[in-house]
């Protein structure tokens, strides 16, 4: 198997990051909106799946099989279960 060619990867995680950030300001708006904590975490769990497809870019990693790379990702998911169990089981 051949590895892809690092400007069409670099691209590929560019518009990914650009698509994460995009949504993050979607649920940033509806957060400023309702005030709601759910709308916050959503946001700041997209801007760490930004950073994670950004981050083997610009620090020039060749492969993303770095267990420190996944630790974005996993903070990102662990904060997203947190706020839909939070606003689900939280104080009613």
């Amino acid at each position: 198997m051949t590895s892809p060619d690092p400007t069409l990867a670099a691209f590929a995680a560019g518009a990914l990051t650009l698509g994460f950030l995009t949504v993050g300001l979607f649920f940033l708006k509806f957060w400023r909106r309702t005030r709601d904590g759910l709308f916050l975490t959503f946001a700041v769990a997209f801007a760490l799946l930004a950073l994670n497809q950004a981050a083997p870019v610009l620090l020039n990693i060749p492969s993303e099989n770095q267990g420190y790379i996944y630790l974005l990702r996993l903070a990102a998911f662990v904060l997203i279960i947190a706020a839909v169990l939070q606003k689900n089981f939280g104080r009613r």
